[in-house]
């Protein structure tokens, strides 16, 4: 899925990952964010991990730059040579071999998102990016043996947040494909061509939820930590995801990942930062994300002994909601439903939230079956007159908490 990322602005003595409203930043008090003056580039000293003072988050995920979703990049994905054949990563890789693969990923992850891109942005008003990665872009954690992923990734990463960084943002890194993956049949986990479902290749099963997978895991979370706080081109990344979207219900798996993986993910990372940093104060901290009780896998905070700088996400698609009855046949399936639901939807629970994924798009029965919601007139509503958006889908906008997502055609 996405991203979000805020703007920060600080000095050398000043390095901080507040929450909006935790506490003002005196640079920025009283100012516009988006008009904040930006840390000279060549002031290596510096640091802004500052959150903006008006409270607002306002972002976008550059979706498909690290992880690819077929459904989102279907020419890109084709251009490469993957094919509706190949439904993630692990799949493409597998089909073109390791040094083919490597070539046309490098011709993506350069030209996907830009600096351009990153400029446009800002000058849209977004203050945050939330950058999706696999556990993979860790080359050394891949089992060379068994998976498949491209390799040369983390250059791009660290360009990428090194433009993000220069513009003013704030960057929350995801951990989006975990080890084993974290759900099934999906190709945001990256991986596995294992199981034919309606021609398309997904892992039949999560595997992640086992100590084996955990340990990869925190190793990547580790060595993320560690490069944030010591790459320059890092230095506005001010939160770091755990894991995206992992399974929901009451089972098992879910236990283990609060009861085994929150905790001791927790651990490493502030173990990773003493190490990365001796003497790190704790307004230097990574505010560390987990996805919170509305997302469906229980409390994240059930067994933490700690939660300072602790940070929570969550995804909202009402087209796959039925709250209040807005997907009901009869009564609801209206546009005064739908907005309805956005304009009252809480998305809290535990505290701070940031809607990491939302989407205004309804049902697919809806969208292209109801006069009320058919296309083009909504689409062009959402995407507006301007024409140069026809290079990207703005489907997923964020106001207060949420996401604008970034898709290319």
């Amino acid at each position: 899925m996405r991203s979000i990322v805020f703007l920060v602005v600080g000095n050398a003595a000043l390095s901080f990952a507040w929450l909006p409203t935790a506490q003002e930043s005196p640079i920025l008090a009283g100012q516009d964010v988006h008009q904040a003056p930006l840390i000279p580039q060549h002031d290596k000293n510096a640091t802004i991990r500052w959150l903006p003072a008006s409270g607002k988050i306002r972002g976008v995920n550059p979706g498909s730059q690290f992880v690819i979703e077929p459904w989102m990049a279907y020419d890109e994905w084709n251009s490469m040579g993957c094919g509706k054949d190949q439904s993630s990563e692990f799949d493409c890789v597998s089909k073109l071999g390791q040094a083919r693969a490597n070539s046309v990923w490098a011709t993506h992850w350069s030209t996907w998102t830009t600096k351009d891109d990153i400029a446009r942005m800002q000058s849209y008003g977004l203050n945050t990016i939330r950058i999706p990665v696999g556990y993979w872009i860790r080359e050394d954690l891949v089992y060379s043996d068994s998976e498949h992923f491209p390799q040369g990734g983390l250059a791009y990463l660290e360009r990428i947040c090194g433009w993000a960084s220069d513009a003013g943002f704030y960057i929350i890194i995801d951990l989006h494909g975990a080890p084993g993956a974290q759900v099934a049949k999906n190709s945001f986990t990256g991986q596995v061509k294992l199981e034919n479902l309606d021609g398309l290749q997904f892992a039949p099963s999560p595997g992640f939820y086992v100590d084996y997978q955990y340990e990869r895991a925190y190793k990547f979370l580790e060595w993320m930590t560690k490069i944030i706080h010591t790459n320059y081109n890092y230095r506005n990344v001010g939160m770091l995801e755990v894991v995206n979207e992992p399974l929901q219900g009451s089972n098992s798996n879910t236990d283990s990942l609060r009861r085994n993986f929150y905790p001791t993910a927790w651990k490493r990372i502030r173990a990773a930062e003493d190490a990365a940093k001796p003497n790190i104060t704790p307004n230097n901290r990574l505010h560390i994300q987990m996805m919170n009780t509305k997302w469906g896998s229980g409390d994240p905070h059930q067994y933490l002994t700690d939660d300072y700088f602790a940070a929570y996400d969550d995804h909202r698609y009402l087209k796959w909601s039925n709250d209040n009855g807005i997907n009901s046949p009869g009564t609801g399936q209206t546009p005064v439903a739908y907005l309805k639901q956005s304009c009252h939807d809480d998305r809290g629970g535990n505290w701070p939230t940031i809607v990491g994924e939302w989407s205004l798009s309804v049902a697919d029965n809806l969208e292209w079956n109801n006069p009320d919601f058919a296309p083009p007139d909504n689409h062009e509503m959402v995407r507006g007159p301007n024409p140069g958006l026809r290079e990207a889908k703005w489907m997923d906008l964020l106001e207060l908490e949420g996401e604008l997502d970034w898709r290319k055609e």
